[in-house]
């Protein structure tokens, strides 16, 4: 597999506060990672995290306070406005809200050739386009006369999946793309998802809280807390054996059918830091059950393995329990 996107050390900083006592805050915080063709990454977290801030950040909708963002041969950090333009032809976005997403004042038909407008493409006939997109996505042509507010959110998202798919792109940032559907439709859309990508070689980030969705749909996994990745590697890996504490605390929340994994699961305190306060040394040491004196010093440093990268003073071996498991029923 070819790269097709590079982030390098990436920080995201906004200023809060009042005009005359501004301060500044790492939304995200020296963020590193490579995506390949026909790969889908995810990039998983709490709320607050920083993930939808990193999506849109790679989108170019955000700017950066340092690192870089190359997708294909162009640095994307470094251009804007207009110059952005032809790079948004080959990436795509997804945003949470199915519906939201979508001017309620436009037809199915006219949102999903919005695209063609936009980018001065005459080469493409909407009444063609339209039917043929609405079929990708598993819509009839009927679909390309109704409003917004005449979908379901299943259909919304697709609908929202013909408009990201218009132009041929290359990347797809979807943010939640199954937040606030029921769990027959999730699964639908990530089928479609995945269909999509094979069928057109697309490359995926897939942006979620969701764990269900990243162990099916995604080839590789980042873990991101309080504005870092924390944790990345091969999504089978990553759940079979977790070595950061960070990683293990989501898995074992994971909801399962079986009431005995209950036993298992590792309850952190509720409370996060705020940015504006960050804690010194290990960033998850005020809620991690294996902290250790060093860990409330010491920022760690990335351990690479051959398919792994932990920023863990002493990364989990597998089937590691904490020394006083919190059962949770």
């Amino acid at each position: 597999m070819s790269g097709i996107l590079e982030v390098r050390d990436v920080e995201v900083t906004f200023e809060v506060g009042p005009l005359m006592r501004r301060r500044s805050i790492l939304g995200v915080a020296g963020v590193s990672f490579d995506l390949h063709a026909g790969e889908t990454f995810a990039i998983v977290g709490e709320s607050g995290s920083g993930k939808t801030t990193l999506a849109r950040a790679i989108n170019g909708l955000q700017g950066i306070s340092a690192g870089s963002i190359r997708f294909g041969e162009e640095r994307i950090d470094t251009l804007g406005g207009r110059a952005m333009k032809p790079l948004r032809r080959r990436m795509s976005m997804m945003f949470q809200d199915p519906v939201g997403s979508l001017s309620p004042r436009m037809k199915v038909g006219n949102l999903i050739a919005e695209p063609f407008r936009i980018h001065e493409i005459v080469d493409k006939n909407p009444s063609v386009e339209v039917p043929r997109l609405l079929s990708l996505v598993g819509l009839t042509p009927e679909f390309a006369d109704r409003y917004p507010h005449q979908l379901s959110g299943g259909q919304a998202r697709r609908v929202g999946v013909a408009r990201a798919i218009a132009l041929n792109p290359a990347l797809i940032i979807a943010d939640e793309p199954t937040a606030g559907l029921d769990v027959s439709v999730q699964g639908e859309v990530l089928n479609l998802l995945n269909d999509l990508r094979e069928r057109l070689g697309l490359a995926m980030i897939i942006i979620t809280h969701n764990l269900h969705v990243v162990h099916h749909v995604a080839d590789r996994m980042a873990v991101m807390y309080l504005g870092r990745f924390v944790e990345v590697g091969d999504t089978d890996e990553v759940f079979r054996a977790p070595r950061h504490p960070y990683t293990a605390a989501l898995l074992s929340a994971n909801p399962e059918p079986d009431p005995d994994k209950a036993r298992d699961r590792i309850a952190l305190p509720a409370e996060v830091p705020s940015l504006l306060a960050r804690p010194a040394g290990c960033e998850f040491h005020s809620r991690c059950p294996w902290v250790a004196a060093r860990c409330k010093s010491e920022a760690p440093e990335f351990v690479q393995g051959r398919t792994r990268r932990v920023a863990c003073h002493t990364p989990l071996e597998p089937g590691a329990r904490p020394p006083e498991l919190e059962v949770t029923q």
